[in-house]
Order: structure tokens, then C-alpha cells, then sequence
């Protein structure tokens, strides 16, 4: 018997979206069989507008050939071919498309974040369990090779517990989405949900959720939403001590950096994009190396991920609707500890 295609409607055709499409080419099992835009341009297959923050392949011309185009979103979402729609719209308009998908009958996997809301973030889960549909969210980090690595070394045990671990992720400000909706906060929810997400999902998916926050860092006031922030993550486990920092800050030739140090009780662990080199370890016995990992595409294998768990009707714990909704849980907390000044609790 043949394996089973996903087929795939890629809704929004910006960066990530544009990524989506021409990752789908190197997912097994997947044909891209809709797209959707509101700019004639790119439904006419003219990407050379399209920008990002990452050294992924963007811009140029794509052939859309065979390929339904729609610059209607409810004709999209209710394309009667399409078995997985992949939401890659500005963040806020994730929630009503996403309901709007699941109550037709589609899986759908939404970029990250979820939301900007608990509340939609809630909604999107439980309309999700109610109608039978898998939500699965791009929280892409968790298969990194470089991030991978440090769940495997935990998991195996082979350096004793994981203790320590600091956490960095900062850009310049974002100029490259069409309307430059990533500089409105009520939009984008600025950079301590948009950017910072990443780690702090990361910090769940490692450590589970932490008891509190502290963050502490400042407020840009033109924007009036957290531009440079620090956040020390308590757990019931006092050995554990874990921290991040991010932000939109850095000057504009800055474009993008996100690293960490890890401190296992019997290794150290040492990663920044910005060296361009693999992650270095360095161990007990006075030794160092650089850990040789496999040249994984992390969009390509999100995306397989998403297309078996489709295909094998398998519930989708790495890109599970309800860990992401923890993740925007953890972000606003933060950003509440900020505001304050002090500790905030982090309840589920």
C-alpha cells in the first residue's frame, strides 16, 4: 500500500510562510496543493519582496504552477483538498484563522505564537479536543541540532544533571515584514513574544514550568513594550538555576544571535550562532571539542514532524497546541515581572 500524502494549504506568503512552501519540498509525504495572499504579486509567484531575519532561502520567483492560489482566507481555509493548513499569517490574526480551520475539519499547524491572548490561546486548544483535530504550533527551536543536543545529553544522563543554563536571543529591530507589522506590539506582541518565545518554550521543554519569574531589563516607550530583558526562572529545585536574555536592542548591522552555556555536573556546553561553529563541549578531564552534529534542516524536520503525525494520526506532544499555550504564559509573566519590578508566580 502507498504511504499516505498530506495534503498542505501554506496560509500567508511572508517570510516564514515562503520558508513553509519550499521546506514542503524535502517533507516526505506532503504536497503543497493551496496558497493563499492578498498581494497579487506573490500568488503570481514574484517573491522577490519577501525579507527575513534568517539565512534561509527567500525572495526570487517560485512556480506556482498546479497550484490552487487564493486571495480569499475563508475560501482557503475551507479548501475541501487541503488536510493540513499551515497558518504562517502576523500573529494576530493566528487565532481566528486557526478556529476558523479547525471548525472546517483541518489540522493545522499555526506559527509561533499561539496567540496573544491566553484566552485565544485557550479557545484554540479546546476547539482543537472538542472537534478532533491535531493544533500543532511552529515552535521550531526543539529541533535545532545545536538545542537538540542539550535534551539528548540530558536525557541520557551521561554528564550527570543538567543545572545551569543561560539562555540568548537578540536582533535589531525588525524592518523586513510587508507593513512592518512586527514593530506593533498589538500585532507582533513585541519581542518578549514574538522573539523570546523560543527560549522560554525551550526552558519548558527541558525543565517543565517554573514556579517564578524575576526579569528584569526596560521598556521601550515609543513602543511601550519590553525592548532588552533578563529573566531568572525558579524552580522547586533550588540546584537548578536557569536564565535567558533577549531583545530587539541591538543596533541595526546586528541582525541576529541566539546561543546558550550549559552547565551539566560533569561537562559545560557552549553555543552562539554568531561564531558560526558547532557547539563546543567541554569536559571533566580538561578536554575540549566541537560536538560534530548532523546538518538537519530544523524548518524540514518541523515540518515532517507535523506531516507523519497527520499521516500516523499520532498526537503531536513536540508541537503540542498546549505547550505553546505555556510558552505565551511564561512570555506574559515575564513581562508582567518587568512592569512590576519583582518576582510573578507562573501557575498553569
Amino acid at each position: 500500500m502507498a504511504a499516505k500524502t498530506v495534503k498542505v494549504a501554506v496560509v500567508g506568503l511572508g517570510f516564514m510562510g515562503v520558508t513553509h512552501y519550499r521546506s514542503y519540498k524535502k517533507v516526505k509525504g506532503a504536497k503543497v496543493v493551496a496558497v493563499f495572499s492578498r498581494d497579487p504579486k506573490k500568488l503570481a509567484g514574484d517573491w522577490r519582496s519577501v525579507r527575513g531575519n534568517l539565512p534561509t532561502e527567500t525572495g526570487g520567483w517560485e512556480d506556482l504552477s498546479g497550484v490552487r492560489r487564493y486571495d480569499n482566507l475563508d475560501a482557503i481555509l475551507n479548501d475541501p483538498d487541503a488536510e493540513l493548513v499551515d497558518i504562517c499569517l502576523p500573529t494576530h490574526l493566528h487565532a481566528e484563522a486557526t478556529l476558523k480551520a479547525l471548525q472546517a475539519g483541518k489540522h493545522v499547524l499555526v506559527e509561533k505564537p499561539i496567540a496573544l491572548t491566553l484566552k485565544d490561546a485557550d479557545k484554540m486548544v479546546e476547539t482543537a479536543q472538542k472537534v478532533g483535530r491535531f493544533l500543532m504550533v511552529g515552535q521550531v527551536l526543539r529541533f535545532f541540532p545545536e538545542f537538540r543536543l542539550l535534551k539528548e545529553m540530558q536525557e541520557s544522563g551521561r554528564y550527570g544533571r543538567l543545572k545551569g543554563l543561560h539562555l540568548k536571543r537578540v536582533i535589531s529591530k525588525p524592518t523586513w515584514a510587508a507593513d512592518n507589522w512586527f514593530a506593533d506590539p498589538k500585532k507582533s506582541g513585541g519581542p518578549i513574544i514574538d522573539l523570546h518565545i523560543h527560549d522560554a518554550d525551550f526552558v519548558i521543554f527541558l525543565f517543565g514550568l517554573p514556579e517564578s519569574v524575576f526579569t528584569t531589563g526596560w521598556i521601550d516607550p515609543q513602543r511601550n513594550t519590553p525592548e532588552y530583558f533578563v529573566t531568572q526562572y525558579r524552580f522547586a529545585d533550588s540546584d537548578v538555576t536557569v536564565t535567558a536574555m533577549g531583545g530587539d536592542a541591538a543596533m541595526p548591522k546586528f541582525t541576529f544571535e541566539h546561543g546558550y552555556d550549559a552547565f551539566f555536573e560533569r561537562a559545560t556546553v557552549e553555543f552562539n550562532s554568531r561564531f558560526g561553529k558547532p557547539p563546543l563541549l567541554f569536559t571533566e578531564d580538561g578536554k575540549q571539542r566541537e560536538v560534530r552534529l548532523k546538518a538537519i534542516d530544523a524548518f524540514v524536520a518541523e515540518l515532517q514532524y507535523a506531516v507523519d503525525c497527520v499521516r500516523k494520526n499520532q498526537p503531536p506532544t513536540l508541537l503540542s497546541g498546549e505547550s505553546a499555550r505555556n510558552a505565551l504564559l511564561l512570555c506574559l509573566k515575564e513581562a508582567e515581572s518587568l512592569r512590576k519590578g519583582k518576582p510573578v508566580r507562573v501557575t498553569a
